[in-house]
């Protein structure tokens, strides 16, 4: 997979350069590809950005360097991403189809977003990370790129994708290592004896009571998909 990035800020995504991610990379799995759209505006002030017609605060970019980065990178199976507060709420399900892509463009804006226009032309797809609103798509961008690189091939183990957060429509159980007893708190016994059955029923009994405890829409999600 190929994701190009779009950007003001290139310098926010170091921590694309870490961890899994960076070995993801070395290994060949993903190439990222960080985009400066200021070196696809005109010189000498290499300008993005202008005030929004029709009145009203704030800036807007403009089209002329944002369509000349995507032009710079766009194939003809590139799936195109804008990252926007009033998109569709990115979600586990839409990283397991995203990761099937051979071609990511993601964009970030800033200020009051980017001209329309931009989005009408290439049909890019905008995509929220949830219901609040941040400075830049610099911060949503990576985690949108975290969330798929990690569900492709030899990124990580296969096992590690399976029993988490959203893979079965409920939240992932307690996780504990050693030492079994840190300052008189012991680990559940039922995890130390080795009966795979007793610690299967445990870790389905916490994924339920936690769920239920955090995030009860996602119970009557399941209820409404049976």
């Amino acid at each position: 997979m190929k994701i190009d990035i779009l950007t003001l800020f290139p310098e926010m995504f170091a921590p694309l350069k870490e961890s899994i991610i960076k070995r993801a990379v070395e290994k060949g799995v993903v190439k990222i590809n960080i985009i400066n759209i200021r070196d696809f505006a005109a010189p000498p002030h290499y300008k993005c950005d202008d005030e929004p017609f029709g009145g009203g605060a704030g800036m807007v970019m403009m089209c002329e360097p944002l369509f000349k980065a995507i032009e710079s990178v766009k194939k003809r199976n590139s799936k195109i991403f804008y990252m926007s507060p009033r998109g569709s709420v990115f979600s586990q399900e839409k990283a397991n189809q995203m990761k099937d892509f051979k071609h990511i463009i993601l964009i970030c804006g800033h200020y009051e977003g980017i001209d329309q226009r931009v989005l009408d032309y290439f049909k890019v797809q905008e995509l929220s990370i949830g219901d609040y609103v941040l400075t830049g798509g610099e911060l949503p961008a990576m985690v949108v790129a975290d969330a798929v690189i990690r569900l492709l091939p030899d990124a990580i183990t296969a096992e590690s994708t399976q029993e988490e957060s959203f893979s079965n429509g409920l939240l992932e159980y307690n996780q504990y290592t050693r030492p079994a007893i840190f300052r008189d708190l012991p680990v559940p016994e039922v995890l130390l004896n080795g009966n795979h059955k007793k610690i299967k029923e445990l870790r389905a009994e916490q994924s339920l009571e936690i769920t239920k405890r955090n995030r009860p829409d996602l119970l009557d999600k399941n209820k409404t998909a049976k």
